[in-house]
């Protein structure tokens, strides 16, 4: 019989992207204002498993090239969380001091649970308080291997090693700014490295595969792409990673 008339349905996966089930659908089974990529005729439809959602965002205190911080920044994808970052480049001048002050140590990451009142170091004990509180309990095997995963992370920014670490003088806008974009884009994690760079805060809105604010932002925008950035202190809105940086750097630094 003709593949058209069946949807071809592909299990639950736990992946580090995301926790989503994908069926295959005809296209006209999805409405025109309704987000799923297509090919040949058929749409993917991604559906998600969230956990309780957090009232106000996590803070997360850490910088780019941090392998203990990018494996926080996954689990920040997988639960599919709003994020308040307080970036802490190399001779930062504002947020590392702060972490001292806070935590007693200048140690990445460091997270600040305002919901809850709960704040600590170290990214496996962060990692297993979110899923516990945001998730199901159970961390995914990949962010699980303790320092064999520290590994992988760090094998997996050799390429852009240095980027997003170093303090470039800035001015520090006076809301932060907010970023829509998930750990495993390269067009998102070149302005995640500036946005680091200049020290700058942002609320990081996660969209990775799955995650139901991909529809709330083709509903906001009429279309889905990122990274899409929003500064609320100039009412600048726009798409493209390369055009975000330039912008970054023009207004924000010194």
């Amino acid at each position: 019989m003709p593949v058209g008339q069946y949807n071809l349905f592909l299990p639950p996966c736990k992946m580090v992207h995301g926790w989503y089930s994908v069926t295959v659908v005809p296209e006209s089974e999805i409405p025109s204002d309704q987000y799923a990529l297509g090919f040949a005729g058929f749409k993917l439809k991604e559906t998600s498993k969230l956990g309780p959602r957090p009232e106000k965002p996590i803070e997360i205190y850490e910088f780019e090239s941090c392998p203990f911080c990018r494996k926080v920044r996954e689990i920040v994808a997988v639960l599919d969380l709003d994020v308040l970052y307080y970036p802490c480049p190399r001779n930062g001048p504002n947020f590392r001091p702060k972490v001292s002050q806070m935590g007693g140590k200048q140690q990445f990451p460091y997270m600040v649970d305002p919901n809850t009142g709960v704040s600590m170091y170290e990214s496996d004990d962060i990692i297993k308080y979110l899923v516990g509180k945001y998730g199901d309990g159970n961390v995914p095997l990949l962010l699980s291997l303790g320092l064999l995963t520290t590994l992988t992370e760090g094998f997996a920014m050799i390429g852009r090693m240095g980027k997003g670490s170093s303090y470039t003088p800035s001015k520090l806008p006076p809301k932060p700014l907010e970023i829509w974009a998930y750990e495993a884009s390269p067009f998102c994690k070149v302005v995640r490295e500036v946005l680091v760079e200049l020290e700058l805060p942002h609320i990081l809105h996660s969209c990775a595969r799955g995650s139901p604010k991909r529809q709330i932002l083709y509903q906001k925008v009429g279309h889905f792409q990122v990274p899409y950035l929003e500064d609320p202190n100039t009412g600048v809105q726009m798409f493209e990673s390369a055009e975000i940086v330039d912008y970054l750097r023009a207004t924000y630094a010194l």
